[in-house]
């Protein structure tokens, strides 16, 4: 029976390799010829989750399209007919709503994994820049999402972060109206962030991830030493012109991250079927009440993933200030690449103040986060965001200084498979 399926198979192989004979070295040099360093780690499995996760968004994006009313008078009821009436249709708006913070959890974790092995040092300039592309499509689109179920906080969070826009001089207002094609969000801002979020965006950010995993596969895979695989010894058991600490993406690499992949999607069930909101992180509460323009809920704030930059926002007591300081937080991790200049990739060979920065990075990203999640009415609090702001820009600022003076360690000649 094996050699039936066998035969089948290879006769199917060659069919196809007939007719599009330009298939299969695509595949080879993506997977089987595709050599990656030998010590990669748990902190390595993050972009093939983000990957997943994205599948899990445009499946689930399409069932929802297909029962949702992108206007102000049926959105709202069109979710509540999609979590009541619709068969499985709670399930499939969960497995969404769920994904996106899901989304953001491992892409987060990815650029911290980034930030720590230096994986954005030449020659990978190119491949740090697309990623930090897809952050930035991946929030537009992520807020886009969040307007279209039209409840209160919909709503409210939407008149809040377009009108930023309005504190740009001269063309704020113009572009404030533009944007929300009304006085108002109406029916004329749900319509054209349906249109960008279900089409437009989706098809930029399925660009970007294949840039960013092409560029990624020209220059090879970074690993926890910050070594060069390719310009170490060649030869090994599948290849002599391969690295020889390198081994083949599939079927080493595909059958590791299935297991990790399991265990995600374990956890990610685990919060679907028992805490789909997760305590209002995922879902707000006030968001199951539908948008009503005369009543503003009694604290307005974003979901968790842009609740850093709020915070930033929320702390400066000058509009466009903060507007200013919101926006340099996320451009200022595009310079990144520029500002290190460390002779030595990863924190391991490095000294104490690649870590105390790093550290101290986490320390001021997740505060934040918290503080914008917060009312905003704590003047202690206020006064730590700022603190705290300062420090998340001065890392960066000065990084050209402690990298360049922090003690390193001398790396090893080959890649160490210690954790």
């Amino acid at each position: 029976m094996a050699n039936v399926f066998t035969k089948a198979a290879d006769g199917l192989m060659d069919w196809v390799n007939e007719r599009a004979p330009g298939m299969m070295p695509v595949y080879r040099k993506h997977m089987t010829e595709y050599y990656a360093p030998k010590n990669f780690n748990i902190w390595y499995i993050f972009g093939v989750l983000s990957i997943v996760v994205l599948v899990n968004q445009i499946v689930t994006g399409i069932f929802l399209t297909m029962h949702f009313k992108p206007s102000a008078a049926e959105a709202f009821a069109s979710v509540e007919y999609i979590m009541r009436d619709v068969e499985w249709g709670w399930l499939i708006r969960y497995m969404h709503s769920t994904g996106a913070s899901m989304f953001f959890i491992v892409v987060y974790i990815h650029m911290f994994r980034g930030l720590m092995y230096g994986s954005y040092q030449k020659p990978r300039e190119l491949v740090w820049i697309l990623g930090m592309l897809i952050y930035l499509v991946l929030m537009a689109e992520a807020f886009m999402g969040y307007v279209l179920p039209w409840g209160q906080m919909s709503f409210w969070g939407a008149k809040v972060i377009i009108s930023l826009f309005g504190a740009i001089p001269v063309i704020g207002n113009g572009l404030t109206e533009w944007i929300m094609g009304d006085y108002l969000p109406g029916d004329a801002t749900l319509n054209r962030f349906f249109a960008l979020h279900v089409i437009a965006l989706p098809l930029v950010l399925l660009l970007l991830v294949v840039l960013h995993i092409g560029a990624l596969h020209e220059v090879g895979s970074n690993n926890p030493d910050g070594i060069e695989i390719k310009k170490g010894p060649k030869g090994n058991r599948w290849s002599p012109s391969a690295p020889a600490d390198g081994i083949p993406f599939h079927p080493y690499f595909t059958v590791k991250d299935g297991f990790y992949v399991c265990a995600f999607l374990v956890i990610a069930a685990f919060v679907i079927f028992f805490a789909p909101a997760f305590g209002g992180w995922f879902l707000e509460h006030d968001n199951f009440t539908e948008a009503n323009r005369l009543v503003t809920p009694a604290h307005i704030k974003p979901v968790w993933y842009y609740t850093p930059y709020y915070a930033m926002l929320r702390v400066i007591p000058h509009k466009l200030s903060g507007v200013i300081v919101m926006f340099s937080a996320i451009a200022i991790l595009f310079a990144v690449p520029w500002l290190d200049r460390s002779k030595v990739r990863s924190h391991r060979y490095r000294g104490w103040m690649t870590k105390v920065a790093l550290g101290l990075l986490a320390v001021c990203f997740v505060w934040l986060g918290k503080i914008g999640a917060g009312p905003g009415t704590d003047p202690v609090e206020t006064q730590i965001g700022r603190v705290l702001t300062f420090l998340y820009f001065a890392i960066f600022i000065t990084m050209p200084v402690w990298t360049k003076f922090d003690k390193t360690k001398p790396l090893p000649e080959r890649v160490t498979l210690h954790d």
